[in-house]
């Protein structure tokens, strides 16, 4: 390697070190204990990047400190379920030291625990428990661990040994719920990682997370969930060596951009700056395929990329990654464009922005542990699988607005399914109030075939609206016998329920029969016999009668009643000869107007005699 590359490479490391330390962000969760009494109360608790956190859930068991090999640096001779009383989870309190917190959790896991505490051995912050790095221990069982873990502060270890030295038994609770954010429907999410491929466990892990993932990220991209950003982490050289060797071969545009070498030798092989641009390349790639609405190409081409053009096969190149982005029908000339000249002394803006987002905001933090996912701006940790990965986005959704696969059976518990969640169901329409969430479950009146339910959900909820008689028949009463139905909903009533003619009651439990006959409310003429029937009556006359419902009364068929044919003849002859004595004094008046009326007409045109007559003697008394 050289002294000078070492001196580089140790300036950098340095360089990276002093970052971390000012900004770097301990993930939490929170720990409750609830007995014994005296400890009750609510604690920190560091979780650990490796393990299957259970992001938006709980876990509650019983403490166990084992009675030798209390640092589980070495198998347990067996199980320590035997060792805890009743039938809680087992969390298995460890000390820290001697060997990686993941090895103390693959012990504790084989021995039967539900999770790890592990008891910080020094008075001071809490810090994350990670994954060893790949020269240092290894890989075969770090992605095997599937229990989670959480460093505690000395003093809380000190008080839970104590406790249970004591015979006491120590109860703990670990909640997840507010690990990550969960504001709105979008989840937005981000993945550091990078393009080399030969640094590894880590290496192999992040290319299976990618191919695993790929699809649940797309469809949950597509369908407008989440909101997926690639990211890639650099450093830069310092100025003094940005004209050496080990710079050059690490770097690109002159030192602003540089990458570990990926077989930590310099001598052989690909080089930082190699990883470098493809990082660069990869990013880009992004930048394009976002430009026309379609970012989850990105999962295409990482996947496609390592798949044909590994460092092993001597592809890891241009031309290789070329290939791939036209099969995916990208725009070739505008991500060269966005490349640039990675020999150039300037600034590349895609990596620059990268660097300036690799540097922590508010409560993030630096990213310095790679890879790693932002979840709604809060840093994951804990295993990089699908499952895992996909619990935690699930988590980050405000509840009842998460997505259907985040409700699947293998992703969390249906507690709809239990006791129906102790909300309000309709056991005869199967319509419950019980609405499963990722986070548990609420209980929200239901809407039913456009028919919305209104209450509290948990004792109570009433169909309202036109259509609500469909559903149920509106939560009111029904019935049927004889052949006859009746209802007590009305379909042009928003609400409420009310027995129909010929019932009473509440409308919604019952509705009984009123006997007319008994109460006397129809079929009450003298010669009237009535027979209550379920929901009406029926009325008969006795003798050779009709009877008359719109008048409660009998008539005779053949002429003879109560109230005399005769009478009504009588009647209706009056009637008419009154109609027809109005017709004449009618036609009297009408005619004798119009004679009169003729007759004033002509006098203006004819002399009549008489008038004639009256003019003739005139004259004649004037001679």
């Amino acid at each position: 390697m050289g002294i000078l590359g070492f001196v580089i490479f140790v300036s950098c490391l340095l360089f990276m070190i002093e970052s971390c330390l000012g900004r770097f962000v301990v993930e939490k969760n929170s720990l409750r204990v609830t007995s014994p009494d005296h400890l009750k109360d609510v604690y920190e608790c560091a979780i650990g990047n490796f393990g299957v956190p259970q992001y938006g859930g709980t876990l509650t068991g019983v403490v166990n400190y084992p009675k030798s090999n209390q640092k589980a640096c070495q198998r347990f001779d067996s199980s320590l379920k035997s060792e805890t009383a009743g039938g809680l989870p087992l969390f298995v309190l460890l000390d820290r030291g001697e060997c990686y917190f993941t090895l103390k959790a693959w012990n504790a896991q084989n021995a039967g625990a539900a999770a790890i505490l592990v008891a910080d051995d020094r008075p001071e912050p809490l810090i994350t428990m990670d994954m060893p790095e790949a020269d240092n221990a290894p890989a075969d069982y770090l992605q095997n661990i599937t229990i989670p873990s959480a460093l505690i502060s000395k003093a809380l270890g000190d008080s839970i040994k104590k406790a249970l030295s004591k015979g006491e038994m120590v109860n703990i609770k670990l909640d997840w719920t507010e690990a990550l954010p969960h504001p709105d429907e979008r989840v937005e999410y981000e993945f550091w990682t990078n393009s080399n491929d030969e640094c590894g466990p880590k290496c192999n892990s992040q290319i299976n997370f990618v191919k695993e993932f790929k699809g649940a990220s797309q469809i949950l991209e597509k369908k407008g969930y989440t909101q997926f950003t690639p990211h890639y982490i650099t450093w830069y050289c310092p100025e003094a060596f940005t004209l050496s060797k080990q710079c050059k071969s690490q770097c690109i545009n002159h030192g602003r951009y540089c990458a570990p070498d990926p077989e930590n030798d310099f001598s052989k092989g690909y080089d930082g700056k190699d990883v470098v641009v493809q990082n660069l390349r990869q990013a880009c790639f992004y930048k394009v395929a976002n430009e026309t609405g379609k970012p989850w190409l990105w999962w295409d081409y990482v996947t496609d990329f390592s798949i044909r053009c590994p460092m092993k096969d001597k592809k890891y190149n241009k031309e290789c990654a070329d290939e791939v982005i036209k099969s995916l029908g990208v725009d070739l000339k505008k991500i060269d464009e966005c490349v640039g000249d990675t020999e150039a002394d300037k600034e590349n803006a895609v990596l620059k922005a990268e660097q300036e987002t690799q540097i922590g905001k508010g409560t993030r933090g630096d990213v310095t542990i790679l890879p790693t996912l932002v979840i709604n701006n809060r840093q994951y940790r804990g295993k990089l699988a699908k499952q895992a990965v996909l619990k935690a986005i699930c988590s980050g959704f405000e509840e009842t607005t998460e997505p259907a696969v985040c409700l699947r059976d293998d992703i969390q518990t249906n507690e709809c399914l239990d006791n129906n969640g102790g909300c309000w169901k309709d056991e005869a329409a199967n319509v419950t109030a019980c609405r499963d969430t990722f986070r548990g479950r609420v209980c929200e009146c239901p809407i039913v075939q456009g028919v919305k339910f209104a209450g509290d959900g948990y004792k109570h909820c009433e169909a309202l609206g036109a259509l609500r008689c469909e559903v149920n028949n509106g939560g009111c009463w029904k019935g049927t016998k004889l052949g006859r139905t009746y209802s007590a909903c009305i379909d042009d009533h928003t609400k409420g329920c009310k027995c129909p003619p010929g019932f009473k009651g509440d409308g919604v439990n019952s509705c009984e029969d009123i006997d007319e006959c008994k109460e006397k409310t129809a079929c009450q003429c003298p010669q009237c016999k009535c027979k209550n029937t379920w929901g009406s009556y029926e009325c008969s006359c006795s003798g050779n009668l009709l009877y008359m419902r719109e008048h409660d009364t009998c008539i005779s068929k053949d002429g003879k009643s109560e109230v005399s044919w005769g009478f009504v003849w009588v009647i209706i002859l009056g009637l008419a000869a009154s109609g027809a004595a109005g017709y004449a004094f009618y036609k009297y008046r009408v005619r004798r107007y119009m004679d009169s009326e003729i007759r004033a007409i002509m006098a203006q045109y004819m002399p009549l005699d008489n008038q004639a007559e009256i003019e003739v003697h005139g004259t004649r008394g004037n001679v």
